[in-house]
């Protein structure tokens, strides 16, 4: 697990420049860090540099930029190969020096090609440089579980896993993509491709960039919807069978993940994923596992006490830590530094502190995402399948709405909330996406000009009319890359913590395209055969309540301690002097926000969510620009 960062450019960045960048990233890899210039045709240098925390081989021979044998290929990398030992069975003629997985990659890609990609099952952001082809890559995985940022300068090409590296460099110019913003202030994330800035980049999740001789190209070696679609041509229907296969391939992907150098633990929420994770882990160890939750002493946002009755059930070795509410507050402030692009998923507060917690014992902690994207597990699929049965119904409402004189009396305006909502559901593009028009509106009116969508118009492409597996798909494309698995990195990451995820196992995510989706999902039962994966390990009454999930209390933080912070934020002076934001709309509607607690007017008392993206655009903003 490291950070990486580099150049392919004719520009006369230094070799202490390339240094400062990689030093940026310093909390991603504190045990060492490399960084190397080689010249190369056209005038073009390359720059490779890494940050390395050292989980396999702790020696020096796992020093980046690694280079093969015979110097013709150079690699630097942030990740795991989880299956590096069975590839290195595969690669006997190579001259292996090392115990490590950067090696494999080495041996592959000589063996292989690029094409070698397709048999590296891990989380991974790879360069590649190959002297005899003059060819760069750069490879992100499958579901994006490792973060790869790269800037277009003309013809030349910056990389970094994070932002901060490409800041740092020499020149850049910080111009922030107004048009995306409202999409940013409504998802509350930034997903791939696009970043805060313009002409940076994310490199999408299971793609391959290849930079030669000043020349671009992009592709996809492994797209969700068509791994869906050939999967489907060799379906799963039979309920034993399947739970069957798929708990094997959940033992393979936890045990896989359980081989490190370095000491290993779980995190452990006392929901269905986690502990399923853990009590696969605790039955592939000899010893007790560590297993780490953090608590709440505000009872609504508790599962500490679950976690620890499931805990006690597996004889994991067990560290829990209650929270105060300050503690959480603290670290508001950190927030811009180790998400250095604009981020807003609070629960990204409670992730840090559970990733310090586990920091203090562990190296490495597995995790339970993925699961309810894969197998059908958020309220809002339930939602969804609501919602296409009553989706003719909803059509027809809207068809008579629109008929002259209802159209002119506002009808539909007028109707019961969830009704206007399914009658106004009429894009094709976006059906599983309904919600509250409301938010969207005051988004793109705190954001004046053209702006792209605030969903994301993609959803024809899936080819699939079932709407609970069409959000699924969606939200493996978006919210879980540019979201859960963003916040999991960053917030592990500022502690220098890796954290590994089972359940997107490339076999165990493929494997979940093939299963019918009755298998998942049956008469509002969700995530129906991981459940029950699960009880093979830890008592029914265990597990089985509603879910609560990490959360704080952001009405009471913005209407309180983080009040007068937000008030200046929204000063209209400011906002004017900014040029970003609508400052008479925004400033109004923040205001009447903070109000409403305050018994003030009621407009502003369901904006908490709009409000906390604008609160933390603002903390990036002063950290980075300002």
């Amino acid at each position: 697990m490291c950070g990486i960062c580099g150049f392919v450019s004719k520009q006369n960045i230094t070799l202490e420049q390339l240094k400062e960048m990689n030093d940026t990233m310093y909390h991603r890899g504190p045990d060492d860090g490399g960084a190397e210039i080689f010249s190369m045709k056209d005038g073009y240098q390359i720059g490779m540099a890494q940050r390395r925390l050292s989980i396999m081989d702790l020696s020096p021979l796992g020093h980046q930029p690694m280079h093969s044998v015979d110097k013709r290929v150079s690699v630097v990398f942030n990740g795991e190969i989880y299956n590096f030992l069975e590839l290195r069975k595969e690669l006997t003629e190579y001259p292996f020096h090392s115990n490590c997985d950067t090696e494999v990659i080495i041996a592959a890609y000589l063996k292989w090609g690029i094409e070698c990609i397709h048999r590296f099952n891990g989380m991974f952001a790879i360069c590649i440089y190959d002297r005899e082809t003059e060819d760069v890559y750069l490879v992100r995985d499958r579901i994006g579980k490792k973060p790869l940022y790269y800037e277009i300068d003309g013809k030349n090409l910056i990389f970094a896993s994070e932002l901060k590296p490409i800041m740092k460099r020499e020149g850049f110019h910080k111009k922030i993509r107004r048009e995306i913003l409202s999409r940013y202030l409504f998802q509350q994330y930034i997903n791939a491709p696009d970043s805060i800035f313009e002409h940076v980049y994310k490199l999408e999740p299971g793609s391959i960039l290849k930079f030669h001789q000043g020349e671009i190209t992009t592709w996809k070696y492994w797209d969700i919807k068509k791994v869906y679609h050939e999967m489907q041509k060799n379906p799963v229907t039979d309920y034993e069978q399947a739970k069957g296969e798929l708990k094997a391939l959940l033992n393979k992907a936890v045990s896989s993940r359980m081989i490190a150098d370095v000491p290993l633990g779980a995190f452990l929420s006392g929901g269905y994923d986690s502990s399923l994770m853990s009590a696969i882990a605790q039955a592939n160890s000899s010893e007790p596992v560590k297993t780490f939750s953090i608590g709440f002493y505000e009872e609504r946002y508790n599962e500490a006490k679950y976690a620890k009755e499931v805990a006690d059930y597996l004889g994991t070795k067990h560290t829990e830590l209650y929270i105060e509410e300050k503690e959480m507050l603290d670290l508001v402030e950190s927030i811009p530094k180790y998400y250095d692009e604009p981020f807003a998923d609070s629960s990204q507060i409670p992730t840090m502190l559970v990733s310090a917690l586990a920091r203090e014992d562990v190296t490495v902690a597995l995790s339970g995402d993925g699961g309810d994207e894969f197998f059908c597990g958020y309220n809002i699929y339930e939602n969804v399948r609501q919602a296409q049965m009553l989706d003719g119904l909803g059509g027809l409402t809207h068809g008579v709405c629109q008929l002259p004189g209802l159209k002119q009396m506002g009808l539909e305006d007028r109707l019961p909330f969830r009704v206007r909502v399914i009658a106004g559901n009429r894009n094709r593009e976006t059906k599983t996406q309904f919600g509250a028009s409301n938010y969207i509106t005051r988004a793109k009116q705190m954001v004046p000009g053209e702006g792209v969508s605030c969903h994301f118009p993609i959803e024809s492409g899936y080819g699939v009319s079932d709407w609970q597996v069409r959000r699924m798909l969606l939200d493996m494309d978006t919210y879980l890359p540019g979201d859960i698995l963003c916040k999991v990195d960053r917030a592990s990451m500022k502690y220098s913590l890796e954290a590994r995820c089972p359940i997107l196992d490339k076999d165990v995510m493929e494997y979940s395209f093939r299963m019918a989706h009755n298998l998942k999902y049956e008469k509002g039962n969700k995530k129906r055969i991981l459940k029950d994966i699960a009880y093979d390990y830890i008592p029914r009454e265990l597990l089985e309540r509603p879910k609560v999930g990490f959360g704080v209390p952001l009405d009471k933080w913005l209407r309180g301690p983080l009040r007068e912070q937000l008030t200046d934020m929204c000063n209209r002076e400011y906002l004017r002097k900014q040029g970003i934001f609508d400052a008479d709309f925004t400033a109004d509607m923040i205001e009447n926000y903070m109000q409403t607690g305050d018994g003030g007017p009621a407009t502003g008392a369901n904006y908490s969510k709009l409000t906390w993206s604008f609160f933390t655009f603002q903390q990036w903003y002063q950290e980075y620009i300002f």
